[in-house]
């Protein structure tokens, strides 16, 4: 959840640059299989649709305030971009320009937060534009 409230700090930033979207995928350390001894919920693996809606309200709560998407059960998502089970993307006009490390160990807030202020210095610096005449 530390992660999360992170995200949603570096979210309200770039919120004139950027849109964002948490998508809750597979459960990492569900309750009843490979535990975490830090686990800050207490959510069983998923069963169906209904029960990934109501762990994905957790998220929700932690982060009220970003868009908040629900993978499917054959977990289409996660399949498609890596996540396994944290991971930050940047996609502009349907072309991944940032992708970041799987987490735990590589979901760097601090390589978003860099190629973001990256891009927002080049948007807002004054292109040249020469004419011949």
């Amino acid at each position: 959840m530390a992660r999360l409230r992170s995200f949603q700090r570096l979210a309200a930033h770039f919120v004139d640059i950027a849109d964002f979207l948490l998508v809750y995928i597979e459960e990492a350390h569900p309750s009843d299989g490979w535990v975490s001894s830090d686990a800050a919920y207490n959510i069983p693996k998923h069963q169906c649709l209904q029960d990934r809606l109501r762990a994905a309200q957790l998220m929700r709560e932690g982060a009220p305030d970003c868009p908040l998407a629900v993978d499917t059960m054959d977990n289409a998502s996660s399949a498609a971009y890596g996540a396994y089970f944290e991971r930050l993307y940047i996609i502009q006009e349907e072309k991944v320009m940032y992708q970041g490390g799987r987490g735990p160990e590589g979901y760097k807030i601090s390589e978003l937060r860099r190629w973001l202020d990256q891009y927002k210095t080049r948007l807002q610096s004054p292109s040249t534009v020469v004419i011949q005449v």
